[in-house]
């Protein structure tokens, strides 16, 4: 059974750092491309950042550019997304996610694919305070 579990949001103050944790377990973790959407109040799901786990490639929204980055340890098949300079418009629930075809196409698909994805993670809320 393919599992993603979240973890690692939180408050934080505007201009602040918070790093958020995806631990794959019951598929393949070099087969996927990993990555997250988040949600805001009132707001439409949006893709925010992938990584393919096998060639450590990756793809950041324009909104977040320069300031969030993602990484990879393949012996945890685990996925990280360090946020940092966070801004109030950031605060969302954040989810991950992972799929087969991202791996295969790119991670410039990842916002097309958000609703075909092969499995999603539970969210974990990201507050950031101004």
């Amino acid at each position: 059974e393919v599992q993603l579990q979240a973890s690692g949001g939180g408050l934080v103050q505007a201009g602040g750092s918070l790093r958020l944790s995806c631990a794959a377990s019951g598929f393949a973790f070099d087969d996927y491309a990993i990555g997250w959407f988040r949600q805001a109040p009132g707001k439409e799901r949006e893709g925010v950042s992938c990584i393919s786990s096998s060639d450590g490639t990756t793809y950041h929204a324009e909104s977040v550019k320069g300031r969030f980055t993602m990484s990879s340890d393949n012996a945890k098949n685990t996925v990280y997304l360090q946020m940092n300079s966070l801004k109030p418009e950031d605060t969302a629930v954040y989810y991950c996610a992972a799929d087969h075809v991202v791996r295969l196409v790119g991670c410039s698909a990842w916002s097309v694919r958000m609703g075909r994805l092969d499995a999603w993670g539970q969210g974990t809320l990201v507050t950031v305070s101004s």
